[in-house]
């Protein structure tokens, strides 16, 4: 992070926020965890979306086993 005041002033400003998250920005993750979340809530009134993040959590366990 770089941050920049004006001289005798203790106020600063962020200019740069260059925290990452596996090469992302830290917000463009922390939105996406977000949504995930959201995804996930919906699913426990929502037969189809439940279903569809069944078949993502079965295929993710397929590919871990193989890749292991």
């Amino acid at each position: 992070m770089i941050y920049v005041r004006e001289s005798g002033s203790s106020e600063r400003k962020l200019v740069v926020d260059n925290r990452t998250v596996d090469g992302r920005p830290l917000h463009d993750h922390i939105m996406e965890s977000k949504l995930w979340d959201e995804i996930r809530r919906a699913a426990k009134t929502n037969v189809s979306l439940a279903d569809i993040l069944d078949q993502a959590k079965m295929l993710y366990a397929i590919i871990k086993k193989e890749t292991n």
